[in-house]
């Protein structure tokens, strides 16, 4: 079992560190997307709106688009273009198959490509190619620029306060979507 949470498993990186990472990858992906959808609402609608569902600065959907990238596509970090093309597809599937969910099942519409610019190949309003390419490139910093930079950073520090840092802000962002979901 322990092998098979071993994403990392050709360096030496163990399985608290592993975790570590991991979660610090949700973290930093969720803040990321807050980050991207703040400036291209700024720009679409020319005005800043909060995005999100959550109180804090991060989107849900986007933290688990970046643990899928890291589980399913790190092991071809030898290939970027192989990284490329299946977190297009991951991300892909990821949007398509929540917005769908979301809408069908809750009735709630959490995002709309039919309504935004630059929404070519729009299907059904779930996607487009802009997101796909653009979470496609993002995946890319991701595994090329984000996950080193926290796998040495959790590897330089004790581990205690890496599994410290790393469990308290995940569990802040839990609890945010948690609260998020009871209040609203």
């Amino acid at each position: 079992m322990k092998e098979r949470l071993q994403i990392f498993k050709d360096e030496k990186i163990n399985l608290e560190q592993t975790i570590c990472v991991i979660l610090l990858v949700m973290v930093c992906s969720g803040l990321f997307g807050f980050i991207y959808e703040t400036i291209f609402y700024r720009i679409d609608l020319g005005y800043f709106v909060k995005r999100g569902s959550t109180f804090g600065p991060w989107i849900p959907i986007y933290a688990f688009g970046g643990l899928l990238i890291a589980v399913f596509t790190y092991k071809h970090k030898k290939n970027p273009i192989k990284v490329f093309i299946k977190t297009c597809l991951i991300t892909g599937l990821l949007e398509y198959i929540t917005g769908m969910i979301f809408f069908e099942c809750f009735n709630k519409r959490l995002w709309d490509y039919n309504v935004e610019i630059w929404n070519y190949g729009n299907i059904n309003g779930y996607i487009c190619l802009r997101s796909v390419l653009f979470f496609g490139v993002s995946g890319l910093l991701l595994v090329y620029g984000v996950i080193p930079i926290l796998k040495k950073i959790v590897t330089k520090i004790p581990e205690k306060v890496s599994l410290a840092i790393s469990y308290s802000l995940w569990g802040v962002f839990l609890f945010d979507i948690i609260g998020y979901m009871i209040i609203k």
